[in-house]
């Protein structure tokens, strides 16, 4: 028996480190993706293999003492194999860079539960989303469940933690220009200077949540009338409120001067401190964008939204 699963990445158009204070994010899906095949085998074995390693185990090991980037694969594998007579191949491809704040966990998590829970069972999303979120709680223990959640259902949602999410049925035509900043950094230390900044000065912190409530709602908007230009002018005015709460560095100011040079708004997108940076812009600008950044020998390239999100076959 054999089963297979894709899902998206993703990115954070707007709304970072602010969501955790109770302001609204918004993520989209874009395609960029991760394949999971699932199958079974006569062997009582869990194997896992991927390009950032191999993971080979018997079930029902405690999954705390598992130090793997695949620990999700073999929690899921693990849990579904209960009451079954077999073991579990796993294989996973992937068209997303790693650990650079565009979701690649959560979209192993998605597209992992999906292959590994079909072999069994027909699973719902719902269902599916469910155990993506269990799986990736075994690396991100204080996930709020909303990266694995648009790289289930695709497009364009809003987030926020006393609500949860809202899928945003606008279906804007904009492209993304994603560059890696190639730096290493830690999403818990950048969260925790965050978290220093506002502690620090409460009121000031208060008002830049004011502020990017309000751009969020203009954003909104913006979406329904696909209005790339002014979504491109909230770029840079995100940019401006992050760079305020200082998840920024030289590079990454460089990289967004670059990226707004030919595009309509560039900003960080994700925790900050490295990683990525997003610059938006249509079919007019796109190439020249794009261009700006290989001139200056950055790992860069373009993406669209994904609207299909979780897709089995």
């Amino acid at each position: 028996m054999k089963s297979k699963a894709s899902s998206p990445a993703k990115v954070i158009l707007f709304g970072e480190h602010f969501v955790v204070y109770g302001v609204k994010a918004i993520l989209c899906a874009i395609n960029k993706r991760i394949t999971v095949t699932a199958e079974t085998i006569k062997e009582n074995k869990i194997y896992i293999k991927s390009n950032i390693g191999n993971l080979e185990l018997e079930p029902n090991k405690d999954i705390s003492e598992i130090n793997s980037p695949l620990k999700p694969f073999y929690y899921l594998a693990n849990k579904l194999l209960e009451n079954q007579k077999t073991g579990i191949k796993i294989d996973v491809e992937s068209e997303i860079p790693l650990g650079v704040g565009l979701g690649s966990s959560s979209a192993c998590c998605v597209a992992g539960a999906a292959a590994i829970s079909r072999l069994f069972n027909k699973t719902s999303k719902e269902e599916i989303l469910e155990l993506a979120i269990e799986a990736e709680k075994t690396i991100f223990e204080n996930t709020s469940g909303a990266d694995c959640t648009v790289c289930t259902y695709g497009g364009i949602m809003e987030y926020d933690k006393k609500n949860g999410f809202t899928k945003i049925e606008s279906e804007p035509n904009f492209h993304l220009v994603i560059a890696n900043s190639n730096i290493e950094h830690s999403t818990k230390m950048v969260v925790e200077g965050v978290k220093q900044f506002k502690e620090n000065d409460e009121n000031r912190f208060s008002i830049l949540c004011d502020k990017e409530s309000k751009l969020i709602e203009d954003v909104l908007d913006l979406l329904k009338k696909n209005n790339t230009v002014e979504l491109g002018n909230k770029i840079r005015e995100n940019q401006e409120y992050l760079e305020t709460i200082g998840i920024s560095n030289e590079k990454l100011r460089k990289m967004i001067q670059i990226g707004q040079n030919k595009s309509f708004g560039a900003k960080i997108t994700g925790a900050g401190g490295g990683g990525c940076i997003i610059a938006l812009t249509d079919e007019s600008n796109l190439e020249q964008t794009l261009n700006q950044f290989k001139e200056d020998n950055y790992d860069c390239f373009s993406v669209k939204i994904d609207f299909k999100g979780l897709d089995t076959f």
